[in-house]
């Protein structure tokens, strides 16, 4: 291709949905891509797209919210572009009520829906869920019709089809071009080598360990239970994750730790028990030190950006962040939230 407009380092969900972004608008992209599509933790199994609680409201809450709410039309978009599924779909999430606590914060937190999500999106206390749903203490479970589902490998594949259908370019490689914009969502490397240039730690990666079952139940709500989710996708099988490892020796090794998460998995939602496992996975996850994705300009490399930090959210965050990453290098326009710009984490 010719000279391209913008030059997006990094072929996981955020490059490839902030190149989509670009590319729509008419820019020409290059996406370069050392390993692969999704090589990195984009291209794991989860793919919880979950909302904040709504209560306490501030601009992280917003700016996801705002994102999940975009993330069915964007991603049809994709899909219809590239003519693959991204796995999406807008189910809702169950979880189960712990304790008396927990129910009065449940029951606090419909009026704090209804304030911030407005009426499309109801945050709701029940007292049956049915077969699907975890086991609770209380005989309460909290269900929000906001939460989505996504299959993070399938994502970045139609995103990347979609990418090459509007006429943009995706290609291997490890070093940017001069003359271009380039932005850098590189992941936790991507961290590394931003902590490495500035002198100092402005993020570091996590490992999680997550799997999938064999299991069809693809019209099902996910679900969150003592800090493990459990979802189910359109391609017969249901995700278990996931584990948060500071410390680790191998990346990309499954061990005990997933034998544990499988377990408590079982104990809280015990149809799932004859399912087969069908997958084991590993990967670092990019977390920023300010704990929000971080966004805005490299510091001291002028026409260099960075789009990283996405951790757990990542996908949920996606649609916004490509937004307004194309608006601050395709028009100049900043909307980057307070929180999420690259100084906050510095």
């Amino acid at each position: 291709m010719a000279t391209p407009d913008v030059t997006i380092m990094g072929a996981g969900i955020f490059g490839l949905s902030i190149a989509f972004a670009c590319a729509r608008r008419g820019a020409a992209v290059r996406v370069v891509e050392r390993r692969g599509v999704g090589a990195g933790s984009s291209g794991g199994v989860v793919g919880a797209l979950a909302p904040h609680t709504p209560e306490n409201w501030n601009p992280k809450k917003q700016f996801q919210f705002e994102s999940l709410t975009m993330a069915q039309s964007f991603f049809a978009e994709v899909d219809a572009l590239s003519g693959r599924s991204s796995g999406y779909a807008r189910l809702g999430r169950v979880q189960a009520v712990e304790n008396a606590r927990g129910l009065e914060l449940a029951q606090a937190r419909i009026a704090g829906a209804r304030a911030h999500w407005a009426e499309a999106y109801q945050w709701q206390v029940l007292q049956s869920c049915g077969d699907w749903g975890p086991q609770s203490p209380t005989g309460h479970w909290v269900h929000d019709t906001l939460s989505g589902r996504i299959h993070p490998m399938m994502a970045c594949q139609s995103l990347a089809a979609a990418v090459a259908a509007l006429g943009s370019q995706i290609a291997q490689g490890d070093e940017a071009p001069d003359g271009t914009p380039v932005i850098w969502a590189t992941g936790a490397e991507g961290l590394d080598a931003l902590s490495h240039e500035i002198g100092k730690q402005v993020g570091n990666g996590v490992k999680g360990q997550a799997l999938t079952l064999g299991f069809e139940r693809p019209d099902a709500p996910q679900i969150f239970a003592d800090g493990v989710h459990i979802v189910p996708h359109q391609n017969g099988t249901v995700a278990i994750g996931s584990t948060s490892e500071r410390a680790f020796d191998d990346p990309v090794a499954t061990d005990a730790q997933l034998d544990a998460l499988h377990a408590k998995a079982l104990a809280k939602c015990p149809v799932l028990r004859d399912a087969p496992v069908v997958q084991r996975w590993a990967g670092v996850r990019p977390r920023a030190r300010s704990r929000a994705p971080m966004l805005g300009n490299w510091p001291g490399r002028p026409g260099h950006f960075v789009a990283n930090g996405g951790f757990k959210i990542g996908f949920g965050m996606a649609p916004k962040v490509a937004e307004v990453m194309a608006d601050l290098v395709l028009e100049g326009r900043d909307a980057i939230p307070n929180g999420f710009r690259v100084e906050d984490s510095l």
